[in-house]
């Protein structure tokens, strides 16, 4: 990368809109121990996973930010964390009943695309080059560089983080 102020945000722009954030997110998840360490940052420390995969994202690019855009915030408090309550209320239920079962799969889906859409605002936020800054060289770890550390309070936090960076780049 250069200094130059013009050249930088289109270099960075290609980059980004060449690997699109969600076939990322949903090729990171499904490696191993990804889901899992999603899943106990989320539950256990509060972590917002599609901000988590996003942020991801733009470290894999050498890139980094602040703050997630407060209407994707809003989006994923009052949208995406109803669906997930609603469809985690269901899960003693549904091997029970068909009927739960089969409307605890739908609440699933919509759970899905609603963090499938959050991922695409926050994609269309990064590609306009919104706070995006490069890391330095060599990549400082992924928890320096989170503004969410502050949320990581327990050591299966951090090592939860580690498995997540460690699948950043598996080769």
């Amino acid at each position: 990368m250069t200094d130059d102020s013009t050249e930088l945000p289109s270099t960075l722009r290609s980059r980004l809109a060449a690997a699109p954030l969600w076939d990322f997110a949903l090729a990171l998840y499904g490696r191993p121990g990804v889901e899992a360490a999603c899943l106990h940052l989320q539950d256990d420390a509060g972590i917002d996973v599609t901000e988590l995969l996003w942020r991801c994202w733009l470290y894999r690019h050498g890139l980094a930010t602040g703050e997630a855009p407060a209407a994707v915030s809003r989006w994923q408090a009052e949208v995406t964390a109803p669906l997930r309550r609603l469809r985690r209320a269901l899960k003693d239920e549904a091997p029970h009943r068909k009927g739960v079962a089969a409307l605890r799969e739908r609440l699933k889906a919509c759970e899905l695309d609603a963090e499938r859409e959050a991922l695409a605002r926050l994609e269309e936020h990064s590609l306009a080059g919104h706070a995006l800054r490069p890391l330095s060289s060599p990549a400082p770890g992924l928890e320096t560089v989170l503004p969410l550390v502050s949320q990581l309070q327990k050591k299966s936090h951090l090592f939860a983080l580690r498995a997540l960076e460690g699948q950043l780049d598996p080769s």
